[in-house]
């Protein structure tokens, strides 16, 4: 086994850990504070050691990436006194598997070509705004509403068209979603979901590098490692064009092509919400594919 690799995944599980216990207040796990001033956010080390019924000395050498190979009980145990949810237990036991093991290579990242029937798929789909999307959120396909409804994304080239890219970096983004601030906590949440299980992917290491350097609300949420994000079924859009409208969101993943989901908002007919998704759909500016964008999904 490669050391340095092991040292790596062993470190982000040990980031992983401190993030969550540090964020995790004495009472809510069943600790009375004291009157004195704790100089530690969230938890103590040995508070969380003693909750986990482990040693202080082998919670520390998690922490700190020395320790590589927890047990399935240890784990457990952990994820019971941090009152974890079965998302952010999973990420943890995939954290713990990915540091037990040593990958000599990262995975080469899923495939970006859509397939000819998902662009069928897509345009059946209208007037409902629909888009094919990466695990990265990069825009891969979309029919004329799922483009137009995010409100000066077509103003980027099409390789720059990027989902977490543009609700932090543009800047009609936070007036098109009057809960922005939600939208971009459950982004990044899926971002490090999938970071934390393929941390040296080129897909994620770019655009996450690139959100680190520009955006102090993205590098701030990246920085308290949360892997579960409130995702709403209904989505309200304050639209330029169109106006306010809310609509249901449904994610659904691609067979056959790993890391790609489709992504559609539907209204219910005979409703002004429904009248929208038909003005929008009608007055987008039509779009073809360049000949870079043409060659890349034929290869």
């Amino acid at each position: 086994m490669a050391p340095e690799s092991a040292h790596s995944e062993g470190a982000e599980l040990g980031r992983y850990l401190r993030a969550r216990r540090t964020q995790t207040s004495p009472g809510h796990v069943g600790l009375t504070v004291g009157a004195g001033i704790r100089r530690t956010p969230g938890l103590r080390r040995e508070e969380l050691a003693t909750l986990a019924g482990i040693s202080i000395d082998y919670y520390v050498r998690l922490e700190r990436g020395k320790e590589t190979r927890p047990s399935p009980a240890v784990l457990d145990s952990l994820a019971r006194a941090l009152h974890m949810d079965d998302q952010e237990r999973q990420h943890l036991r995939e954290l713990a598997a990915r540091a037990a093991r040593y990958t000599p290579e990262p995975p080469p990242a899923p495939s970006r070509v859509v397939r000819p029937h998902l662009k069928l798929l897509l345009d059946s789909l209208r007037p409902h705004p629909a888009y094919v999307i990466s695990r990265s959120m990069d825009v891969l396909a979309w029919n004329p509403g799922g483009l137009a409804l995010y409100a000066g994304l077509d103003d980027w080239p099409p390789k720059q068209r990027n989902l977490a890219r543009y609700l932090f970096l543009h800047p009609a983004a936070p007036e098109l979603f009057s809960d922005w601030d939600r939208q971009i906590t459950a982004c990044v949440a899926r971002l490090r979901a999938i970071a934390g299980t393929a941390p040296d992917a080129p897909d994620l290491t770019g655009l996450v590098g690139e959100l680190l350097l520009k955006s102090p609300d993205f590098a701030g949420l990246w920085e308290r490692y949360e892997v579960t994000g409130r995702k709403a079924a209904q989505k309200t859009f304050r639209h330029p064009r169109v106006g306010t409208v809310t609509l249901t969101a449904q994610s659904l993943h691609v067979e056959g092509t790993p890391g790609q989901r489709i992504g559609v908002y539907t209204a219910e007919p005979g409703t002004p919400d429904h009248d929208a998704v038909l003005l929008l759909d009608m007055t987008a500016p039509a779009t073809r594919p360049t000949r870079h964008d043409a060659a890349h999904e034929s290869g």
